[in-house]
């Protein structure tokens, strides 16, 4: 009955702001004091803000392609490895949860954390650092994914309209790494989540693929976290909530914070860009060199335009792209 479906899109705002005022706690964002988006629009009557910005970035084709974009190994054996989807998905899941248990606003991690990675280019950490290093030898700034994920969603969705989203969406996205923290909390939980869920995840990987034993790991570190994947990710969300609770801030305690950062260090050393991944990477350089001068040099593209069009290649792609270039 289309007066019934009127009676719930007219009350529904008013119901979202009487069920946040009891329920999120008083520095969460309220999804209805947004800040705004660049272009002014009529607002959706059954969704929040926050819920289209969610939607619009699970609709973008960069997200589609998330699918198909390497998190650690390229083009692996096996349909266990995780992808850059996957690695979205569980880091949008903690970081939900996180959210919820410090009565922070849901909508505005799960749409952050959705986004974050969407600038990211083929190949993983490996993929980045060589689209870092091109773009650098050719006069440009440099290449990093948090700053093309905004990119992405201003600038290159839509034909080149952007999705549109709210500044707070945007913050988050923009500041998930790098020198500068985001400006609200739900942005900041993400940030942590990020790393919390692809340190463990890629261990796991890294075992499934032979890169490293479960022996391996740093004994310290996994007595604090826990020997497995779950432990780990259950004790870091335990003491993010507990510490951030008490600070009235998105922090970790320094002795589980410390632990974390020590894994990551040793991700990075032995997986990431460790001995055993030299000759991969070494292949990924190579690859996103080829094509790189190739649109630079041969099809005489801008270096923006240029990037613009690597980052968003699946590994499947620029592998394809690369074969086909040869040595000409």
């Amino acid at each position: 009955m289309p007066e019934l479906a009127g009676r719930v899109a007219d009350a529904f705002e008013s119901l979202v702001r009487e069920h946040e005022e009891r329920w999120l706690a008083p520095n969460a964002v309220r999804s209805y004091e947004s800040r705004g988006r660049d272009l002014p629009e009529d607002e959706c009557r059954l969704r929040t803000p926050f819920q289209r910005d969610r939607d619009r970035i699970v609709h973008a084709k960069a997200f589609r392609r998330l699918r198909l974009k390497t998190q650690v190994f390229v083009d692996p054996e096996g349909d266990h490895f995780r992808t850059r989807l996957t690695h979205t998905l569980e880091t949008t899941g903690i970081a939900r949860g996180v959210g919820r248990a410090l009565r922070l606003n849901e909508d505005l991690v799960e749409a952050i954390g959705l986004g974050h990675d969407l600038g990211h280019p083929p190949f993983g950490h490996a993929g980045e650092q060589a689209l870092d290093e091109v773009v650098r030898e050719r006069g440009g700034p440099g290449f990093r994914h948090n700053e093309h994920s905004l990119r992405v969603v201003e600038r290159l969705e839509r034909d080149g309209r952007g999705l549109n989203l709210t500044r707070e969406v945007r913050d988050g996205i923009l500041k998930h790494t790098g020198a500068v923290e985001p400006e609200t909390l739900e942005g900041k939980i993400v940030r942590i989540v990020d790393r919390v869920a692809y340190i463990n995840h890629d261990i796991d990987d890294a075992i499934r693929a032979g890169l490293l034993d479960a022996g391996d790991l740093p004994p310290q570190e996994l007595a604090l976290l826990g020997e497995t994947g779950s432990r780990r990710i259950d004790t870091l969300v335990h003491d993010l909530v507990e510490t951030s609770a008490q600070a009235g801030d998105i922090v970790q305690s320094d002795e589980i914070g410390g632990a974390m950062l020590a894994l990551r260090a040793f991700m990075f050393e032995r997986v990431y860009l460790g001995p055993q991944s030299a000759e991969e990477h070494a292949r990924i350089r190579a690859t996103v060199r080829r094509i790189f001068e190739h649109l630079v040099d041969e099809r005489g593209d801008e270096l923006e335009e240029a990037t613009d069009y690597l980052a968003g290649m699946t590994d499947r792609f620029a592998l394809t792209f690369a074969a086909e270039l040869g040595d000409r």
